[in-house]
């Protein structure tokens, strides 16, 4: 089972994170245990202070050391994996999400306000960053690296639902489809009606090439196409221009 730790000055937001959809459920099945940490309860301040103003001036105020360390040392784990969710972190992926599923127990420190002292920095083995903006606080991009993890979790959807996903090989998944036939005009495509499961597998592996070209052409930089996808894409570049 995966143990997930958050530490957060607002553990009220992640109320409806936690009971719904797959979190919920993987969570009642015994798959991953998550502890919202309030760490504003580890401050020496009797005002339960848990930031100050800036060394050398600036707007703002910034989060302090001693909560946060304090807090970390009531978890300690020679397992535990500490992430820092900073927009300085590297970019999350679907690679890392897979790499961190792989984790026995992760504890993600949401900052808040104007920022964190530096030093918070060296209790962290990874910093991650959800995209390259600002957000007021790690909160909302904790719950984003932790959906996108648990959905990976042996047993908490099945394998087929997201092999398949956008950048889970390195590009983009094919259209889908479902009922009716044909809805305001719209049809689906007669491929995946026929029941020829080698046609529908190479139609989907070529849609997928044509959304990731015209979408997305810059993870098509790094993917290794094999040499019946070297073709597919042919046919796509002929048929797109």
């Amino acid at each position: 089972m995966l143990t997930i730790d958050i530490l957060t000055l607002f553990p009220e937001m992640f109320t409806g994170f936690l009971s719904e959809s797959i979190i919920g459920r993987a969570q009642k099945e015994g798959l991953v245990k998550i502890n919202i940490i309030d760490f504003r309860e580890y401050t020496l301040d009797k005002h339960r202070h848990v930031d100050d103003t800036p060394y050398g001036g600036g707007a703002g105020m910034v989060l302090k050391c001693q909560p946060i360390f304090d807090c970390l040392k009531t978890i300690e784990d020679p397992e535990r994996k500490v992430i820092l969710m900073t927009p300085q972190g590297q970019k999350f992926s679907q690679k890392i999400a897979f790499d961190l599923a792989k984790e026995n127990h992760l504890v993600f420190i949401c900052g808040h306000y104007e920022g964190f002292d530096e030093r918070i920095r060296t209790k962290a083995q990874m910093e991650l960053s959800i995209g390259d903006y600002v957000l007021t606080g790690g909160e909302l991009p904790s719950m984003v690296v932790c959906d996108s993890i648990i959905r990976l979790l042996n047993g908490a959807i099945t394998e087929e639902s997201y092999r398949n996903d956008s950048h889970a090989n390195g590009i983009l998944e094919a259209p889908q489809y479902t009922k009716p036939d044909v809805y305001e005009g719209l049809s689906v495509p007669e491929v995946l009606k026929n029941g020829n499961h080698a046609l529908i597998n190479k139609w989907r592996k070529k849609e997928a090439l044509r959304n990731t070209y015209l979408k997305r052409p810059d993870l098509l930089k790094d993917y290794q196409m094999d040499d019946e996808e070297k073709k597919l894409f042919n046919e796509i570049l002929e048929e797109e221009q």
